[in-house]
């Protein structure tokens, strides 16, 4: 597959970000199904898209990218005085003081330093689809390290918590705040919780290919179901967790689960990015200076428990100044294990959104590194 199977478009400056994004396609023999989106200062400057059963309004499960769209909930929330970031999260629900949890506050759940990232003998998929059942779970739960000693990613639950916060204090979901005051007003193609008539626009998620030797060495080496990473992943269950099954089932992509379970195109991703620092369509950028600024201070670095180099957390955010040297400092966004990526930078202007169908070989993404690049080359340089 080559530069002609792209479709879509890129503004004056921006085609060396097209040939880029061609280079990848090219690579993954058009079998990953993928769509690319920038906004520069809140102007949409690439719109490409390639691969079989793909346009630029197909749709596909974000998996980790959805904390991007979660957080911004959150950080609206904390702009307007509703939530407090370090009143323990317990003082709202106090179910979840049990088991030495009665210190943790939100920002702790929100920099993966709580030590809630699973429950002794795992989650079922069907829990894993229900952000309520997951924190009724996880309030009984024993952290599995001294919360704010260290930090590690949770993976599948980190934003039920925070979305029980959010239900207690203002009676309405993460997802109905988000729907109302994020989503609908921007036109944002990035769903927490899919309606049933844009069902037909979604393409399920695939699973890598490899030969049976890579997938035996590679299964072999992966760390036990009841370890750190195993139970951050969601591996401690009984069968362990199908992640490619888990966005690929309606009643994850209905209910759009905050950690895990959005579903969108490049274009959502970028818009989500673009509306929150900058606005889009003549709308006002959804948070103001002060709040970007707490949002995007890094607070976690280091090695992750769960994650190890991979890690690196702003405040809900990951920090992508780190994962990305070329950006600035304050760069945030947040990353999905079947391979998609989105961020701001807001000193450059660059709001980024990548969508893959089909999971990465060991959840590998080396052209997150050359798209982004290319895309901070043509924004720096017009």
């Amino acid at each position: 597959m080559g530069r002609m199977d792209v479709r879509g478009t890129a503004a004056d400056g921006f085609e060396p970000v097209r040939e880029a994004f061609a280079a990848v396609v090219a690579e993954q023999d058009g079998q990953a199904g993928s769509q690319l989106a920038v906004y520069a200062h809140g102007q949409l400057m690439v719109d490409l898209w390639a691969g079989d059963e793909v346009s630029g309004d197909t749709l596909t499960g974000v998996y980790s990218s959805t904390k991007g769209a979660a957080t911004l909930v959150v950080a609206l929330l904390v702009q307007e005085g509703v939530l407090d970031l370090d009143e323990p999260v317990a003082r709202r629900w106090p179910e979840f003081a049990a088991a030495g949890k009665d210190g943790i506050t939100l920002r702790d759940v929100l920099t993966h330093r709580s030590g809630v990232i699973g429950v002794d003998g795992g989650l079922s998929a069907a829990e894993l689809a229900d952000d309520a059942v997951i924190a009724r779970r996880l309030a009984g739960q024993r952290p599995y390290w001294r919360p704010g000693s260290a930090y590690g990613y949770g993976g599948f639950v980190s934003f039920a918590m925070v979305n029980e916060v959010i239900r207690r204090v203002t009676g309405r979901s993460l997802q109905q705040v988000y729907d109302e005051r994020i989503r609908t007003p921007y036109g944002l193609d990035l769903y927490l919780g899919l309606p049933a008539t844009e069902e037909k626009r979604f393409r399920p998620i695939q699973w890598w290919t490899a030969t049976p030797e890579q997938e035996a060495a590679f299964w072999s080496n992966l760390p036990g179901p009841h370890s750190i990473l195993g139970v951050g992943y969601g591996l401690n269950s009984t069968p362990p967790l199908d992640q490619a099954a888990f966005a690929n089932t309606r009643v994850v992509r209905a209910s759009g689960q905050a950690s895990a379970g959005g579903v969108g195109s490049a274009r959502g991703l970028a818009g989500l990015y673009a509306a929150a620092v900058w606005g889009i369509d003549g709308r006002r950028p959804l948070l103001n200076p002060d709040t970007i600024g707490e949002f995007s201070m890094l607070h976690s670095a280091g090695s992750d428990l769960v994650r190890g180099d991979q890690g690196n957390y702003a405040l809900g955010f990951q920090a992508k100044g780190l994962r990305y040297g070329f950006l600035s400092a304050n760069a945030f966004g947040h990353d999905g294990s079947a391979g998609s990526e989105s961020f701001a930078d807001p000193r450059t202007g660059i709001a980024f959104g990548y969508t893959r169908r089909r999971f990465g070989f060991g959840w590998s993404y080396p052209e997150h590194d050359l798209l982004a690049a290319a895309v901070h080359r043509a924004a720096t340089a017009s």
